[in-house]
Protein backbone atom coordinates (compact mmCIF):
# COMPACT_ATOMS: atom_id res chain seq x y z
CA UNK A 1 0.00 0.00 0.00
CA UNK A 2 1.38 3.25 -0.69
CA UNK A 3 2.33 5.58 2.13
CA UNK A 4 0.42 8.41 2.28
CA UNK A 5 1.63 12.12 3.39
CA UNK A 6 1.29 12.95 6.75
CA UNK A 7 -1.25 15.35 7.63
CA UNK A 8 -1.91 18.40 10.10
CA UNK A 9 -5.49 19.19 11.17
CA UNK A 10 -5.60 22.98 11.89
CA UNK A 11 -8.57 24.96 13.09
CA UNK A 12 -8.96 28.90 13.18
CA UNK A 13 -11.86 30.82 14.65
CA UNK A 14 -13.67 33.28 13.44
CA UNK A 15 -12.16 36.85 13.09
CA UNK A 16 -9.89 37.85 9.60
CA UNK A 17 -6.92 38.51 11.96
CA UNK A 18 -6.92 34.81 13.51
CA UNK A 19 -7.83 33.04 10.32
CA UNK A 20 -4.59 35.12 8.54
CA UNK A 21 -1.80 33.67 10.98
CA UNK A 22 -3.22 29.91 11.12
CA UNK A 23 -2.79 30.12 7.00
CA UNK A 24 0.53 31.73 6.95
CA UNK A 25 1.46 29.05 10.03
CA UNK A 26 0.25 26.61 7.25
CA UNK A 27 2.25 28.41 4.35
CA UNK A 28 5.27 27.78 6.50
CA UNK A 29 4.96 24.34 7.45
CA UNK A 30 4.20 23.20 3.82
CA UNK A 31 7.25 25.20 2.41
CA UNK A 32 9.72 24.19 4.81
CA UNK A 33 8.38 20.20 5.00
CA UNK A 34 6.78 20.06 1.57
CA UNK A 35 5.96 16.49 2.69
CA UNK A 36 3.01 17.46 5.04
CA UNK A 37 -0.15 17.92 4.02
CA UNK A 38 -2.37 20.65 5.98
CA UNK A 39 -6.68 20.41 5.56
CA UNK A 40 -8.06 23.75 7.56
CA UNK A 41 -11.20 23.44 9.56
CA UNK A 42 -12.91 26.64 9.49
CA UNK A 43 -15.62 27.78 11.86
CA UNK A 44 -18.50 29.91 10.90
CA UNK A 45 -20.88 32.60 12.84
CA UNK A 46 -21.58 34.52 9.62
CA UNK A 47 -21.02 33.82 5.54
CA UNK A 48 -17.92 33.72 5.11
CA UNK A 49 -16.87 37.17 3.89
CA UNK A 50 -15.37 38.02 -0.16
CA UNK A 51 -12.05 38.51 1.14
CA UNK A 52 -11.84 35.20 3.08
CA UNK A 53 -12.81 33.56 0.15
CA UNK A 54 -10.36 34.70 -1.92
CA UNK A 55 -7.38 34.28 0.81
CA UNK A 56 -9.14 30.00 1.19
CA UNK A 57 -8.92 29.53 -2.91
CA UNK A 58 -5.37 30.71 -3.40
CA UNK A 59 -3.88 28.84 -1.17
CA UNK A 60 -1.14 26.59 -2.71
CA UNK A 61 -1.02 22.81 -3.30
CA UNK A 62 -0.42 20.58 0.16
CA UNK A 63 -3.07 23.10 1.85
CA UNK A 64 -7.03 22.20 1.32
CA UNK A 65 -10.06 23.25 3.62
CA UNK A 66 -13.12 22.75 5.09
CA UNK A 67 -15.95 25.14 5.85
CA UNK A 68 -17.74 23.74 8.39
CA UNK A 69 -21.82 24.33 8.63
CA UNK A 70 -22.15 27.94 10.12
CA UNK A 71 -23.34 27.98 14.02
CA UNK A 72 -26.92 29.31 14.06
CA UNK A 73 -26.70 32.88 15.56
CA UNK A 74 -29.60 32.57 17.70
CA UNK A 75 -27.72 29.39 19.85
CA UNK A 76 -25.17 31.90 20.83
CA UNK A 77 -26.89 33.89 23.89
CA UNK A 78 -27.68 37.90 23.70
CA UNK A 79 -25.07 38.08 26.63
CA UNK A 80 -22.43 36.88 24.54
CA UNK A 81 -21.38 40.66 23.51
CA UNK A 82 -17.67 40.32 23.49
CA UNK A 83 -16.34 39.22 20.53
CA UNK A 84 -14.01 37.11 22.88
CA UNK A 85 -16.97 34.94 23.73
CA UNK A 86 -18.76 34.70 20.68
CA UNK A 87 -15.24 33.28 19.13
CA UNK A 88 -15.23 30.91 21.64
CA UNK A 89 -18.69 29.83 21.96
CA UNK A 90 -18.75 29.63 17.70
CA UNK A 91 -16.27 26.71 18.31
CA UNK A 92 -17.60 25.05 21.24
CA UNK A 93 -21.06 24.94 19.00
CA UNK A 94 -18.90 23.73 15.76
CA UNK A 95 -16.97 20.56 17.57
CA UNK A 96 -19.30 18.05 16.55
CA UNK A 97 -19.10 19.25 12.95
CA UNK A 98 -15.19 19.24 13.25
CA UNK A 99 -15.57 15.79 14.38
CA UNK A 100 -17.75 14.36 11.44
CA UNK A 101 -15.53 16.38 8.90
CA UNK A 102 -12.35 15.01 10.28
CA UNK A 103 -14.02 11.21 10.64
CA UNK A 104 -15.00 11.83 6.87
CA UNK A 105 -11.13 12.72 5.81
CA UNK A 106 -9.42 10.37 7.82
CA UNK A 107 -11.53 7.21 6.95
CA UNK A 108 -10.46 8.04 2.88
CA UNK A 109 -6.90 9.30 1.98
CA UNK A 110 -5.65 11.91 4.62
CA UNK A 111 -3.35 10.16 7.40
CA UNK A 112 -3.77 12.94 10.39
CA UNK A 113 -0.92 13.34 12.66
CA UNK A 114 -1.59 16.15 14.46
CA UNK A 115 -3.63 19.34 15.17
CA UNK A 116 -3.14 22.83 15.49
CA UNK A 117 -5.76 24.96 17.11
CA UNK A 118 -5.93 28.53 17.93
CA UNK A 119 -6.32 30.26 20.99
CA UNK A 120 -10.01 30.82 20.89
CA UNK A 121 -10.46 26.98 19.60
CA UNK A 122 -8.87 25.15 22.21
CA UNK A 123 -11.46 23.33 22.61
CA UNK A 124 -10.97 21.51 19.83
CA UNK A 125 -8.17 19.56 21.55
CA UNK A 126 -10.50 17.13 22.95
CA UNK A 127 -11.32 16.36 19.54
CA UNK A 128 -7.22 15.26 19.01
CA UNK A 129 -7.40 13.36 21.80
CA UNK A 130 -10.37 11.19 20.41
CA UNK A 131 -8.42 10.69 17.17
CA UNK A 132 -5.01 9.97 19.18
CA UNK A 133 -3.70 13.20 17.47
CA UNK A 134 -0.42 15.37 18.65
CA UNK A 135 -2.39 18.76 19.53
CA UNK A 136 -1.20 22.10 19.92
CA UNK A 137 -2.07 25.86 20.43
CA UNK A 138 -0.99 28.27 18.21
CA UNK A 139 -0.94 31.73 20.13
CA UNK A 140 -0.85 34.07 17.18
CA UNK A 141 0.40 36.97 19.65
CA UNK A 142 3.37 37.24 21.72
CA UNK A 143 5.06 35.36 24.23
CA UNK A 144 4.26 38.38 26.43
CA UNK A 145 0.81 37.99 26.40
CA UNK A 146 0.95 33.98 26.45
CA UNK A 147 2.96 33.96 29.66
CA UNK A 148 -0.18 35.94 31.33
CA UNK A 149 -2.39 33.63 29.17
CA UNK A 150 -0.09 30.57 31.23
CA UNK A 151 -0.45 31.94 34.31
CA UNK A 152 -3.91 33.91 34.34
CA UNK A 153 -5.61 30.41 35.83
CA UNK A 154 -3.35 30.59 38.81
CA UNK A 155 -3.63 34.34 39.41
CA UNK A 156 -7.18 34.07 39.29
CA UNK A 157 -6.90 31.71 42.30
CA UNK A 158 -4.30 33.74 44.45
CA UNK A 159 -4.46 37.15 43.43
CA UNK A 160 -5.49 40.10 46.49
CA UNK A 161 -7.84 41.57 43.45
CA UNK A 162 -9.12 38.12 42.47
CA UNK A 163 -12.50 39.80 43.80
CA UNK A 164 -12.82 42.64 40.89
CA UNK A 165 -10.50 41.82 38.66
CA UNK A 166 -7.30 43.10 37.66
CA UNK A 167 -8.28 46.29 37.52
CA UNK A 168 -7.56 47.53 40.88
CA UNK A 169 -3.86 46.09 40.80
CA UNK A 170 -2.49 47.87 43.93
CA UNK A 171 1.20 47.10 42.59
CA UNK A 172 2.49 45.79 39.06
CA UNK A 173 1.87 42.52 38.33
CA UNK A 174 5.85 40.65 37.67
CA UNK A 175 5.81 37.67 35.44
CA UNK A 176 8.30 35.45 34.75
CA UNK A 177 10.94 37.31 32.35
CA UNK A 178 8.11 39.92 31.47
CA UNK A 179 8.54 43.79 32.30
CA UNK A 180 6.57 44.62 35.30
CA UNK A 181 2.49 45.59 34.30
CA UNK A 182 -0.47 47.35 35.79
CA UNK A 183 -3.38 46.47 36.20
CA UNK A 184 -5.02 48.43 33.77
CA UNK A 185 -2.30 47.36 31.15
CA UNK A 186 -3.64 43.93 31.13
CA UNK A 187 -6.08 42.51 28.62
CA UNK A 188 -9.49 44.09 28.34
CA UNK A 189 -11.09 40.96 28.59
CA UNK A 190 -9.49 40.27 31.99
CA UNK A 191 -10.46 43.56 34.15
CA UNK A 192 -14.06 42.26 35.37
CA UNK A 193 -14.07 39.10 37.33
CA UNK A 194 -17.96 39.18 36.68
CA UNK A 195 -17.35 39.90 32.63
CA UNK A 196 -18.39 36.91 30.21
CA UNK A 197 -14.99 37.54 28.58
CA UNK A 198 -13.40 37.04 31.61
CA UNK A 199 -14.92 33.57 32.26
CA UNK A 200 -14.03 33.00 28.69
CA UNK A 201 -10.28 33.41 28.91
CA UNK A 202 -10.47 31.60 32.63
CA UNK A 203 -11.82 28.59 30.66
CA UNK A 204 -9.18 29.17 27.95
CA UNK A 205 -6.21 29.12 29.27
CA UNK A 206 -6.91 26.15 32.21
CA UNK A 207 -7.47 23.81 28.29
CA UNK A 208 -3.48 24.80 27.58
CA UNK A 209 -2.26 21.78 30.05
CA UNK A 210 -4.42 19.91 27.53
CA UNK A 211 -1.48 20.88 24.50
CA UNK A 212 1.69 18.70 23.74
CA UNK A 213 2.88 22.33 22.78
CA UNK A 214 2.31 25.80 22.06
CA UNK A 215 3.55 27.19 19.10
CA UNK A 216 3.85 31.33 19.62
CA UNK A 217 4.15 34.15 16.84
CA UNK A 218 7.29 35.64 17.99
CA UNK A 219 10.92 34.66 17.65
CA UNK A 220 13.88 34.62 19.92
CA UNK A 221 15.16 37.75 19.66
CA UNK A 222 12.45 40.03 20.18
CA UNK A 223 11.32 38.34 23.48
CA UNK A 224 14.45 36.59 24.79
CA UNK A 225 14.07 36.85 28.23
CA UNK A 226 10.60 35.60 28.71
CA UNK A 227 10.80 32.80 26.23
CA UNK A 228 13.54 31.39 27.91
CA UNK A 229 11.80 31.96 31.20
CA UNK A 230 8.91 29.79 28.96
CA UNK A 231 11.03 27.25 27.73
CA UNK A 232 13.00 26.61 31.29
CA UNK A 233 9.61 26.22 33.40
CA UNK A 234 10.48 23.24 34.68
CA UNK A 235 7.33 21.18 32.70
CA UNK A 236 5.60 23.76 34.58
CA UNK A 237 3.94 24.81 30.73
CA UNK A 238 3.61 22.84 28.12
CA UNK A 239 6.26 23.12 25.42
CA UNK A 240 6.65 26.77 23.56
CA UNK A 241 7.92 26.98 20.32
CA UNK A 242 8.99 30.22 18.65
CA UNK A 243 8.00 30.37 15.06
CA UNK A 244 7.93 34.24 14.57
CA UNK A 245 7.48 35.97 12.89
CA UNK A 246 4.73 34.65 10.94
CA UNK A 247 3.39 36.90 8.78
CA UNK A 248 1.44 37.49 5.20
CA UNK A 249 4.74 39.01 3.23
CA UNK A 250 3.15 38.01 -0.85
CA UNK A 251 2.00 40.53 -2.58
CA UNK A 252 -1.73 39.99 -3.76
CA UNK A 253 -3.91 41.50 -6.71
CA UNK A 254 -4.44 44.90 -6.09
CA UNK A 255 -7.68 46.70 -6.58
CA UNK A 256 -8.42 50.73 -7.48
CA UNK A 257 -8.07 51.53 -4.15
CA UNK A 258 -4.73 49.96 -3.08
CA UNK A 259 -3.49 51.49 -6.63
CA UNK A 260 -4.62 55.04 -5.57
CA UNK A 261 -2.69 54.26 -1.75
CA UNK A 262 0.60 52.86 -3.70
CA UNK A 263 0.54 55.59 -6.18
CA UNK A 264 0.15 58.33 -3.87
CA UNK A 265 3.04 56.85 -1.84
CA UNK A 266 5.11 56.60 -4.67
CA UNK A 267 4.99 60.51 -5.39
CA UNK A 268 6.14 61.24 -1.56
CA UNK A 269 9.77 61.61 -0.09
CA UNK A 270 11.42 59.04 1.33
CA UNK A 271 10.40 58.15 5.09
CA UNK A 272 8.12 61.40 5.08
CA UNK A 273 4.77 59.34 5.72
CA UNK A 274 2.86 58.03 9.19
CA UNK A 275 0.52 55.30 8.14
CA UNK A 276 -2.36 55.16 10.54
CA UNK A 277 -4.68 52.05 10.70
CA UNK A 278 -6.44 50.16 13.96
CA UNK A 279 -5.90 46.74 12.09
CA UNK A 280 -9.18 44.66 10.63
CA UNK A 281 -11.59 45.48 13.14
CA UNK A 282 -10.42 48.55 15.45
CA UNK A 283 -12.74 51.32 15.40
CA UNK A 284 -12.88 55.14 17.49
CA UNK A 285 -15.57 56.99 18.64
CA UNK A 286 -16.64 59.99 17.01
CA UNK A 287 -14.92 62.18 18.67
CA UNK A 288 -11.58 60.83 18.71
CA UNK A 289 -11.31 60.65 15.06
CA UNK A 290 -12.32 64.29 14.89
CA UNK A 291 -9.01 65.08 17.32
CA UNK A 292 -7.09 62.53 15.48
CA UNK A 293 -8.01 64.41 12.56
CA UNK A 294 -7.17 67.44 13.57
CA UNK A 295 -3.76 66.37 15.37
CA UNK A 296 -3.09 64.70 12.23
CA UNK A 297 -3.28 68.20 10.14
CA UNK A 298 -1.82 70.38 12.92
CA UNK A 299 1.61 68.42 12.81
CA UNK A 300 1.96 69.06 9.00
CA UNK A 301 3.17 65.69 8.80
CA UNK A 302 2.29 63.76 5.08
CA UNK A 303 0.11 60.71 6.30
CA UNK A 304 -2.24 57.57 4.66
CA UNK A 305 -4.69 57.22 7.40
CA UNK A 306 -7.28 54.18 7.06
CA UNK A 307 -10.48 55.64 8.09
CA UNK A 308 -13.34 53.75 9.76
CA UNK A 309 -16.79 54.58 10.58
CA UNK A 310 -16.91 55.81 14.43
CA UNK A 311 -18.29 54.09 17.34
CA UNK A 312 -18.25 53.96 20.91
CA UNK A 313 -16.88 50.07 20.57
CA UNK A 314 -13.30 49.64 19.70
CA UNK A 315 -13.81 46.45 18.42
CA UNK A 316 -17.37 47.17 16.92
CA UNK A 317 -15.89 45.95 13.33
CA UNK A 318 -14.09 42.91 14.85
CA UNK A 319 -16.64 40.42 13.66
CA UNK A 320 -19.18 42.33 11.19
CA UNK A 321 -19.09 43.41 7.82
CA UNK A 322 -17.73 46.70 7.05
CA UNK A 323 -20.08 50.19 7.48
CA UNK A 324 -19.67 52.39 4.37
CA UNK A 325 -18.98 55.93 4.52
CA UNK A 326 -16.76 56.50 6.89
CA UNK A 327 -14.80 59.47 5.28
CA UNK A 328 -18.65 61.42 5.83
CA UNK A 329 -17.67 61.44 10.00
CA UNK A 330 -14.25 63.50 9.60
CA UNK A 331 -14.36 67.14 9.90
CA UNK A 332 -15.95 69.66 8.04
CA UNK A 333 -13.38 70.54 5.27
CA UNK A 334 -10.92 68.22 6.68
CA UNK A 335 -10.34 65.73 3.01
CA UNK A 336 -9.78 69.32 1.31
CA UNK A 337 -7.74 71.30 3.78
CA UNK A 338 -5.40 68.08 3.86
CA UNK A 339 -5.65 67.07 0.36
CA UNK A 340 -1.95 67.87 -0.59
CA UNK A 341 -0.88 66.51 3.06
CA UNK A 342 -2.57 63.65 2.93
CA UNK A 343 -4.31 60.78 1.92
CA UNK A 344 -7.59 59.08 3.81
CA UNK A 345 -8.97 55.96 2.60
CA UNK A 346 -12.01 54.18 3.85
CA UNK A 347 -11.85 50.81 5.54
CA UNK A 348 -8.67 49.14 4.16
CA UNK A 349 -5.55 49.65 2.69
CA UNK A 350 -2.78 47.06 1.64
CA UNK A 351 -0.96 47.32 4.71
CA UNK A 352 2.04 45.04 3.56
CA UNK A 353 3.11 46.97 0.74
CA UNK A 354 2.64 50.57 2.59
CA UNK A 355 4.97 49.22 5.53
CA UNK A 356 7.46 48.47 3.17
CA UNK A 357 7.41 51.50 0.99
CA UNK A 358 10.07 53.46 1.19
CA UNK A 359 7.53 56.46 1.81
CA UNK A 360 6.41 55.23 4.97
CA UNK A 361 8.65 56.21 7.84
CA UNK A 362 5.97 55.37 10.79
CA UNK A 363 3.24 53.51 11.60
CA UNK A 364 0.28 54.73 14.48
CA UNK A 365 -1.04 51.31 15.35
CA UNK A 366 -3.62 50.01 17.38
CA UNK A 367 -0.68 47.28 18.47
CA UNK A 368 -2.49 44.34 16.98
CA UNK A 369 0.65 41.35 17.05
CA UNK A 370 0.06 40.90 13.57
CA UNK A 371 0.50 44.96 12.65
CA UNK A 372 3.40 45.21 15.20
CA UNK A 373 5.43 41.93 13.83
CA UNK A 374 4.71 44.15 10.05
CA UNK A 375 6.39 47.24 11.57
CA UNK A 376 9.17 45.07 12.77
CA UNK A 377 9.55 42.95 10.07
CA UNK A 378 9.62 46.34 8.00
CA UNK A 379 11.69 48.41 10.20
CA UNK A 380 9.07 51.20 11.13
CA UNK A 381 9.23 52.79 13.82
CA UNK A 382 5.69 52.90 16.00
CA UNK A 383 2.90 55.19 17.69
CA UNK A 384 1.14 53.02 19.84
CA UNK A 385 -2.86 53.92 20.41
CA UNK A 386 -3.99 49.96 21.65
CA UNK A 387 -7.36 49.23 21.85
CA UNK A 388 -8.84 45.53 22.76
CA UNK A 389 -7.60 42.31 23.94
CA UNK A 390 -4.03 42.30 24.74
CA UNK A 391 -2.79 45.04 22.69
CA UNK A 392 -2.00 47.42 26.23
CA UNK A 393 -0.07 44.76 26.84
CA UNK A 394 2.10 45.00 23.49
CA UNK A 395 1.75 48.55 23.88
CA UNK A 396 3.72 48.32 26.96
CA UNK A 397 6.08 45.79 25.52
CA UNK A 398 7.24 48.27 22.66
CA UNK A 399 7.77 50.93 24.37
CA UNK A 400 9.19 50.59 27.74
CA UNK A 401 10.93 47.06 27.30
CA UNK A 402 12.08 47.06 23.33
CA UNK A 403 11.25 51.01 23.00
CA UNK A 404 10.62 50.94 19.51
CA UNK A 405 7.66 53.26 19.79
CA UNK A 406 6.24 56.34 21.45
CA UNK A 407 2.51 55.98 23.18
CA UNK A 408 0.38 58.92 24.30
CA UNK A 409 -0.14 57.81 27.77
CA UNK A 410 -2.52 60.65 28.45
CA UNK A 411 -4.98 59.07 27.85
CA UNK A 412 -5.25 56.81 30.44
CA UNK A 413 -6.17 59.10 33.11
CA UNK A 414 -7.54 62.62 30.79
CA UNK A 415 -10.60 63.82 29.35
CA UNK A 416 -12.60 60.53 29.75
CA UNK A 417 -9.87 58.45 27.34
CA UNK A 418 -9.98 61.36 24.37
CA UNK A 419 -6.49 61.82 22.71
CA UNK A 420 -6.38 66.04 22.53
CA UNK A 421 -5.51 67.23 19.01
CA UNK A 422 -2.55 69.10 20.55
CA UNK A 423 -1.51 65.56 21.81
CA UNK A 424 -1.72 63.66 18.99
CA UNK A 425 -0.10 66.47 16.89
CA UNK A 426 3.01 66.47 19.45
CA UNK A 427 3.84 62.65 19.57
CA UNK A 428 3.58 62.49 15.76
CA UNK A 429 6.12 65.55 15.44
CA UNK A 430 8.29 63.08 17.79
CA UNK A 431 8.06 60.10 15.94
CA UNK A 432 8.61 61.96 12.69
CA UNK A 433 11.37 64.69 13.02
CA UNK A 434 12.28 64.47 16.70
CA UNK A 435 15.34 62.92 18.25
CA UNK A 436 13.27 60.49 20.04
CA UNK A 437 12.10 59.13 16.70
CA UNK A 438 15.47 59.04 15.82
CA UNK A 439 16.19 56.71 18.59
CA UNK A 440 13.03 54.45 18.32
CA UNK A 441 14.07 54.11 14.67
CA UNK A 442 17.67 52.92 15.52
CA UNK A 443 16.40 50.36 17.29
CA UNK A 444 13.51 49.24 15.04
CA UNK A 445 16.01 48.74 12.72
CA UNK A 446 18.14 45.73 15.11
CA UNK A 447 15.14 44.00 15.52
CA UNK A 448 14.06 44.37 11.62
CA UNK A 449 17.56 42.48 11.21
CA UNK A 450 17.09 40.05 13.47
CA UNK A 451 13.70 39.24 12.04
CA UNK A 452 15.35 38.33 9.12
CA UNK A 453 17.95 36.45 10.41
CA UNK A 454 15.76 34.04 12.66
CA UNK A 455 13.66 33.08 9.50
CA UNK A 456 16.69 32.22 7.41
CA UNK A 457 18.34 28.77 7.08
CA UNK A 458 19.96 28.64 9.92
CA UNK A 459 17.66 31.23 12.33
CA UNK A 460 16.34 30.51 15.66
CA UNK A 461 12.68 30.08 13.98
CA UNK A 462 13.99 27.46 11.37
CA UNK A 463 16.05 25.88 13.84
CA UNK A 464 12.51 25.73 16.17
CA UNK A 465 10.35 24.78 13.02
CA UNK A 466 12.19 21.27 12.56
CA UNK A 467 12.28 20.68 15.98
CA UNK A 468 8.72 21.07 16.26
CA UNK A 469 7.96 18.70 13.10
CA UNK A 470 10.21 16.04 14.57
CA UNK A 471 8.54 15.93 17.32
CA UNK A 472 5.00 15.70 15.67
CA UNK A 473 6.24 12.85 13.93
CA UNK A 474 8.15 10.82 16.47
CA UNK A 475 7.08 11.43 19.91
CA UNK A 476 9.00 13.00 22.55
Amino acid sequence: MEKRNPCIAMVPCPGFGHLIPVVELAKRLVVHHPHFHVTLFIPTLGPPSTTTYSILQSLPPHIDFTILPQVNQNNIPQSAVHPATQMHLTVMLSLSSLHDALNSLKSRDHHFVAMIVDFFSVDALQIAKQFNLKSFVYYASGATSLCFCLNFPQLHNDHDTVSTGFRELSQPLKLPGCIAFLGKDLPDTVQDRSSESYKTILHICKRFDFADGIIVNSFQELEQEVITALQGSNHKYPPVYPLGPILKTELTGQNESDLKSLVWLDNQAQNSVLYVSFGSGGTLSLEQVHELALGLEMSGHKFLWVVRTPSESTSSDYLSAKKEGPLDYLPKGFVERTKNQGLVVPSWAPQIQVLRHEATGGFLTHCGWNSTLESVFYGKPMIAWPLFAEQRMNAVLITEELKIALWPKKEHDNNNGIVGKEEVCGIVKRVMEGDEGKEINRSIQVYKDAAAKALSGDGSSTKTLSCLLSDLLNGK
